[in-house]
């Protein structure tokens, strides 16, 4: 059997085989991740700078197109308000509302700082300031762990509306927040920027390419069953040829020599001839 399964013609079957799962399953593998990168989100356009008062009010929620947006605001820091968000890329988000001179203020994330105690959280300018930065939607209270001890004063773990307008008890807050990337006039002592991505639109799953990614599983595992079959064949085609000689040699010579021993006359013995059924009595031997 294994001279049969390792005959030149079988092993280039096995080789063929190989090459054929080893094609078809990275091909599968390259169509699922086609599959998987479609619902991944997606860039989408990142208009010009608009005033933060046309896609944010107070006592409504912004729209989700409005997320990650370019804004800019003019008004005065209430750094008397200022606060640290704690747990923030290894440090703390330096908050502040900017006063907007309408009546109402949207919270400002300054920067960051590693340290709770560095004097460059407080180091803002007086008087008016224009902020340009991106937009983002209020925190989820319930989305960011607890920690067991409270926090110190004047720090929190969320940038959240409902939050701050409890915090900052007399604000007329609009919805959502600022993450500041440029200012004019700039900190004295510049905070580390917080990168915001630009803003995304969700994917649409490819379903036609998971499609053929199964596909070519398919033809992979019918590859198997068809070198199966023709493996089974082969050992199974050599096993009848050498059997098959071995019986007929065999019954020829069982039936020469019973012919010889029993069919016919032995040998040096005359040959006798039948003798009649009827034979006619003279009348001399009647008597």
């Amino acid at each position: 059997m294994l001279r049969t399964v390792f005959s030149p013609r079988l092993v280039a079957l096995h080789l063929l085989l190989v090459v054929v799962l080893v094609s078809f399953g990275l091909l599968g593998r390259w169509q699922l991740g086609v599959f998987e990168d479609s619902g991944r989100p997606r860039v989408a356009a990142d208009p010009a700078p608009v005033a933060v008062s046309t896609l944010t009010q107070a006592g409504r929620h912004m729209t989700t197109d409005a997320v990650s947006r370019r804004v800019t605001a003019e008004g005065t820091y209430d750094l008397g308000r200022q606060l640290l968000v704690a747990g923030r890329d290894g440090g703390f988000w330096v908050l502040a509302p900017l006063d907007l001179g309408d009546g109402t203020a949207i919270p400002v994330v300054r920067g960051r700082i590693t340290d709770a105690a560095d004097p460059a959280a407080k180091a803002a300018p007086q008087g008016k300031v224009t902020v340009t930065g991106r937009l983002r939607p209020s925190e989820q209270v319930d989305g960011v762990p607890r920690r067991v001890r409270s926090l110190p004063e004047g720090q929190v773990l969320t940038v959240s509306t409902a939050e701050l307008i409890n915090v900052w008890s007399g604000l007329r807050l609009r919805d959502g927040y600022v993450v500041a990337t440029g200012q004019n006039p700039p900190d004295a002592a510049p905070l580390t920027p917080v990168h915001v991505d630009p803003p995304t639109v969700p994917g649409g799953f490819t379903w036609r390419n998971l499609a053929y990614a199964a596909q070519w599983w398919i033809f992979a595992a019918f590859a198997v069953f068809m070198w199966f079959h023709f493996v089974r064949d082969a050992v199974t085609t050599a096993r009848a040829g050498r059997n098959e000689p071995e019986g007929g040699s065999k019954g020829g010579l069982d039936g020469g020599s019973g012919g010889g021993s029993e069919g016919g006359p032995g040998a040096g013995e005359p040959e006798q001839s039948p003798a009649p059924d009827n034979v006619a009595l003279s009348p001399s031997q009647t008597r």
